[in-house]
């Protein structure tokens, strides 16, 4: 499966980075292909980098690490989308980080697939920081969860199979619409991580106390 990052930022070069040493067929789009290109040399591992429209068009999935106002842009400049997986990371924050723009009858997930009605859109990877996504700093925890949330089961498929070649436990959420869940679950991790002092290698998860070891 080749994949495009749309995103230059923290998310998208760090999941850049994660994907690439996974052998994963990637490439990085940026509005300014000369930032994609630098960040993909810099990555190495055969990346490669240029237009969005450009790296959309040669990719069966399509990673939106972008701030969620800019997604309309972005979709407008990628080109056709029909039949494409589309993963929405966003969050729809304020400036100040501290509330969500959107939801409670709609979420960012939702507006993506209104603006791109043909794509397979999957809510997912909108709980974690940047900062975990290097394995580097998972070895010594249980895998961080990413949750999934999508109407399209062969894309859920393909997602939770990217967040697991790349280290994390995927997790079923449902439908698309409870992207309007996830979206809150992603703006409370940034009030604990950035606001009650927890910082940035915090992360959310759902755990079943009938799958754990009680010691007898």
């Amino acid at each position: 499966m080749n994949v495009a990052i749309i995103g230059t930022g923290n998310m998208g070069a760090g999941l850049a980075r994660l994907l690439a040493c996974k052998g994963i067929h990637l490439s990085i789009g940026h509005r300014d292909p000369a930032r994609a290109a630098a960040l993909a040399q810099e990555i190495g591992e055969g990346v490669e980098g240029g237009g969005i429209a450009a790296v959309t068009a040669l990719a069966d999935m399509v990673i939106l690490a972008v701030p969620f106002d800019a997604v309309p842009a972005v979709v407008s400049d990628a080109g056709p989308l029909a039949g494409k997986i589309l993963v929405d990371i966003t969050n729809p924050i304020t400036g100040d980080y501290k509330a969500l723009t959107i939801g409670h009858t709609t979420s960012a997930a939702e507006e993506i697939r209104k603006a791109a009605p043909e794509a397979r859109v999957v809510k997912a990877f909108n709980t974690i920081f940047a900062a975990i996504l290097p394995e580097a700093t998972r070895e010594d925890v249980a895998a961080v969860q990413v949750f999934i949330a999508g109407d399209d089961e062969g894309a859920k498929h393909a997602v939770a199979d990217l967040a697991r070649k790349a280290g994390f436990e995927p997790v079923e959420a449902g439908p698309l619409s409870n992207a309007r869940l996830l979206e809150p679950i992603g703006e409370f991790n940034i009030h604990m991580g950035f606001f009650l002092g927890h910082g940035t290698s915090v992360a959310p998860a759902w755990i079943d106390t009938k799958t754990q070891d009680h010691g007898g």
